[in-house]
C-alpha cells in the first residue's frame, strides 16, 4: 500500500469519498469541490492510500485548526479518515491497517510543518470515526459533547488542548409556518446529500415552509450557532447519519404539514 498526496488526477474520487460508483454521491452536488478549492488556500492537506493497481482505497483530510470547526492553536485537525468498505468499486479494504498508515502520514506531515499536535473528532460508539480507535493510536480526550469526543495527540510539551465549539442556540420558531434549517459545512458529502434531499422534500410546501441554509464553514456563523452540520425542523434536530432517504424526509414533512394542508 502506497500513501500519496492528493493530486488533480484524484480530486473527483476524493470529493465523492472514494465512492465514484455511487449514484447517491451525484445527488450530493458539487459542494465538496467548492469546499476543496476554498480549503486548499487555507492549508488543507489530503493523503490517499493507493493499492498495487493504482486504485484509491483510503483517505485522510486535515487542516490547520484555525480553519477547522473546533477551537485551538498551532495544531492540525483531522476532518476524517475513510477506508473504502463496500463490495462495489475497489472492494472492502477495511481492517488491513490502512487507517494506521494514513494517520501516521498525517502526523508526520503535521510535525514537519511545525504543528504542536493534531486533533480529531470521534464517536463514542462502534460506528464511523470511533474515538476508541484513535485512543489506541495514542490519542487522549480533549473535550466531549454528548457522544462526540474530541481527541488529540500533542507533539510538544507546551501544546494546548483544543476544544469543541458547542451548540449555543437552535433556530427560532415562527407562528403559522414551519422553519427548516440546514447547517452545512461542505466537507462531508453525506451531509450535503441530506441537505439536498431536504430541499427537494420541502419544495411543494413553499407557502408554508421557511427554508434556511447556513454555511458553517464561515467561522462567524459557526461561532454564532455552535453547530457544524445538522438539519432542524423548527427546533427539533433530525438524524442525518447515515443520510435519510428522500422518501423518509418526504414522509416527515407530510406529517409536519398536515395541520397546514389538511
Amino acid at each position: 500500500m502506497e500513501i500519496i498526496d492528493l493530486s488533480e488526477e484524484y480530486e473527483d474520487i476524493y470529493c465523492k469519498c472514494l465512492e465514484d460508483w455511487s449514484e447517491e454521491m451525484n445527488e450530493a452536488g458539487d459542494y465538496k469541490k467548492i469546499w476543496l478549492e476554498k480549503k486548499k488556500k487555507q492549508g488543507l492537506r489530503v493523503k490517499l492510500a493507493k493499492n498495487e493497481k493504482n486504485e484509491i482505497t483510503g483517505m485522510i483530510q486535515y487542516i490547520p485548526v484555525e480553519f477547522s470547526p473546533i477551537s485551538g492553536e498551532d495544531l492540525f485537525y483531522i476532518y476524517c479518515i475513510w477506508i473504502h468498505g463496500y463490495k462495489k468499486g475497489v472492494g472492502n479494504y477495511q481492517n488491513r491497517g490502512t487507517g494506521k498508515l494514513l494517520l501516521a502520514a498525517a502526523e508526520n506531515d503535521s510535525r514537519e510543518s511545525g504543528a504542536k499536535g493534531i486533533a480529531a473528532w470521534g464517536i463514542m460508539l462502534p460506528f464511523f470515526m470511533r474515538s476508541k480507535w484513535f485512543k489506541k493510536q495514542g490519542y487522549k480526550r480533549a473535550d466531549k459533547d454528548g457522544m462526540i469526543e474530541l481527541v488529540w495527540k500533542p507533539f510538544d510539551h507546551d501544546a494546548e488542548a483544543p476544544r469543541l465549539i458547542k451548540m449555543k442556540k437552535t433556530p427560532d420558531v415562527e407562528k403559522d409556518i414551519v422553519t427548516v434549517t440546514c447547517f452545512r459545512n461542505g466537507w462531508c458529502p453525506a451531509q450535503n446529500l441530506s441537505c439536498e434531499r431536504m430541499k427537494r422534500a420541502v419544495e411543494q410546501y413553499h407557502n408554508h415552509i421557511k427554508y434556511v441554509e447556513i454555511d458553517t464553514d464561515i467561522k462567524d456563523n459557526l461561532n454564532e450557532w455552535g453547530i457544524c452540520d445538522a438539519i432542524f425542523i423548527d427546533k427539533k434536530q433530525i438524524t442525518t447519519g447515515p443520510p435519510p432517504s428522500y422518501n423518509k424526509l418526504q414522509k416527515i414533512m407530510q406529517r409536519k404539514m398536515k395541520k397546514y394542508t389538511g
